[in-house]
């Protein structure tokens, strides 16, 4: 997606529940000012989540090596709080996870620690890091083409795994939450249980940049592309790879995810996460920094949204609050991400601090943000944007 959602600014709308904007990619906000993540939580207490459970054992069950020659499933791990709880839940089942990491695109000091405390869990474990230097010019393509810096880690966080799957004949891959379930997204897509190539296409992070068009760019060739792309159907089929979600068999709850993964070694900030009101959650990469400001310039929410507006459906936070909390941390100019200044990560990927502002300023939506009488976006001194509308008021 090049764009943000087109819309007028005196258009914007809110769920009247959470503070979600009908801004947001794939939201659907019904007649009675409910979203589709809102309904999608409402629908959990129509589930029976005890025979959800035992589904996922009697899973487990057919999936587990029966003479020990071989892993029962893979775990794809980032080192986050819930890739933690993920393989802790796992091991609790008696499985024997094998846990595969997609490198990060720049991997914080916390996340490398918290990748170590997943492995003394008890798990065999692989990494895999892809090339650095194409990596960087994906990061910087990505972030001018599509406005998503992120785009090779959203990318190889579901083929690599996969293709650990396809290497090493292990069928079963758990993942986590469905996200289209969790933050609103089509019906169809939302209720699944399963993810497989057509979910990844049109929700896993391809943003309508495909694979084939960084051929070309800078030098990229085919074989520079290798762990990005996922494994053709005729390899699927001959190991019989099945991705499932844990969030279908079990309540899906991030606050709780992360209280059970540091009671197992996880480690979390002593403040928020910049742009956050948490400190258990985007810990490991510090792009992600850069990822979530310019969702807040394309759409005009951010994670503190996403994020207040789970605690409200749990009950955990009220709407009102979580309305002032959005206010305080929505959006604010990334000068600094898990305490790395936005320089050196821009360096990282050969990009100026003024090359960065001027792809901001061109993925910016004009229609939600303030403008002078000449259409320029207004900025204060420390280069935040006014945004217009931050709830339904006229």
């Amino acid at each position: 997606m090049l764009t943000s959602k087109s819309s007028e600014k005196a258009l914007i709308k809110y769920c009247i529940r959470c503070v979600l904007p009908d801004t947001k990619p794939d939201l659907l906000i019904d007649d009675e000012g409910v979203c589709s993540a809102c309904r999608n939580y409402e629908h959990r207490a129509t589930i029976d989540w005890d025979q959800r459970k035992t589904e996922l054992v009697r899973i487990l069950d057919k999936y587990r090596d029966k003479n020990g020659s071989n892993w029962d499933c893979i775990v794809p791990v980032s080192g986050g709080k819930d890739s933690t709880y993920q393989t802790i839940r796992m091991l609790e089942l008696g499985m024997n996870p094998l846990c595969v990491t997609g490198m990060t695109c720049d991997l914080s000091d916390i996340g490398r620690a918290n990748i170590e405390n997943i492995k003394k869990l008890g798990v065999d474990y692989v990494e895999f890091s892809t090339n650095p230097v194409i990596r960087r010019k994906l990061n910087r393509i990505a972030l001018s083409q599509v406005g998503d810096i992120s785009w090779p880690e959203h990318v190889s966080i579901f083929t690599i795994p996969v293709r650990a799957a396809v290497q090493y004949n292990v069928p079963l891959i758990i993942w986590g939450e469905n996200s289209q379930h969790e933050y609103g997204g089509p019906a169809s897509a939302s209720q699944t249980n399963i993810l497989n190539r057509r979910w990844l296409e049109e929700f896993g992070g391809l943003l309508g940049l495909r694979v084939s068009d960084f051929i070309g760019l800078e030098g990229i060739e085919a074989r520079n592309m290798v762990p990005y792309v996922y494994p053709n159907d005729e390899a699927l089929q001959k190991v019989g790879v099945t991705g499932l979600y844990l969030g279908y068999y079990i309540p899906w709850d991030s606050y709780v995810n992360a209280l059970v993964a540091q009671a197992h070694g996880f480690q979390t900030l002593s403040t928020t996460v910049e742009g956050s009101i948490v400190n258990y959650e985007n810990v490991d990469n510090h792009q992600t920094g850069i990822h979530d400001y310019f969702k807040f310039l394309k759409f005009g929410f951010g994670r503190a949204s996403d994020i207040a507006s789970s605690h409200i459906r749990r009950g955990r936070l009220e709407r009102i609050d979580a309305m002032k909390l959005v206010r305080m941390h929505d959006g604010k100019f990334p000068w600094t991400y898990l305490r790395k200044p936005i320089d050196k990560i821009l360096e990282r990927i050969d990009l100026s601090l003024d090359e960065f502002i001027k792809i901001c300023d061109r993925f910016t939506n004009k229609k939600l943000f303030l403008t002078d009488p000449r259409g320029n976006l207004v900025k204060d001194k420390q280069g935040n944007l006014t945004k217009l509308k931050y709830d339904n008021e006229p």
